[in-house]
């Protein structure tokens, strides 16, 4: 993968999809916390999936909305990188929950419009990377995972003082045109790299990989 494009792999439920993700040059791994979610794992799964990541990747857990509790007993059995806030977790709790746990925090912010750009200036103040996802339906169950992407040109050219992901829909297909109008130098991508919800498919995620390279 070229130095200056990192992918992440989220959603990660197997050793194989681990191995898979591995042999695809990921710079993260991502495990989803998040009942409705058809690539939940608890926290014993992710313990055991954990140990099957090399150093030097990070390995990133996708939360939505948990509190205090739910955190604590995660990162008291999973050993964690990086901490994903995917709800409705205000610039505050961003701020109280990279204090608290000592973790890096990517924040992720759902864009459907110009009008959802101002608040990824309010969540680079306080998270350490910004996941900018495309917003989910109304009514939509799950945060991200959707399969869908938005509008790119809404941030084509904007450049951001801290590190940020480019999330929403992208497949293998689309990763050249993302990149291209976007500028993003990270990636991240769960259902655009599965054969069903939730099943990862190793050709996909090679594939992904190999075009991301490319």
């Amino acid at each position: 993968m070229a130095s200056n494009v990192h992918v992440k792999f989220c959603g990660l439920r197997s050793a194989a999809d681990i191995a898979a993700a591995v042999a695809a040059n990921a710079r993260y791994v991502g495990f989803v916390f998040f009942a409705k979610s058809p690539r939940n794992v608890t926290f014993e799964e992710a313990a055991l999936l954990a140990l099957e990541v090399p150093d030097g990747i990070c390995k990133v857990a996708l939360t939505v909305d948990a509190d205090d509790a739910f955190l604590d007993a995660l990162l008291a059995l999973v050993p964690i990188d990086m901490l994903q806030l995917h709800g409705h977790e205000t610039p505050e709790r961003v701020a109280y929950v990279k204090n608290r746990y000592g973790l890096p925090v990517m924040k992720a912010v759902g864009v459907a419009d110009a009008d959802d750009l101002p608040q990824l200036d309010d969540y680079l103040r306080v998270a350490d990377q910004i996941l900018v996802d495309a917003k989910p339906p109304k009514g939509a169950d799950l945060p991200g995972g959707n399969g869908l992407a938005f509008d790119w040109r809404l941030i084509s050219g904007r450049r951001w003082p801290k590190p940020w992901m480019l999330a929403g829909g992208l497949t293998p297909d689309s990763v050249a045109e993302a990149v291209h109008m976007t500028g993003a130098r990270q990636l991240d991508v769960s259902s655009g790299v599965e054969s069903a919800p939730g099943v990862k498919d190793a050709g996909l995620i090679a594939a992904f990989g190999k075009a991301a390279k490319a």
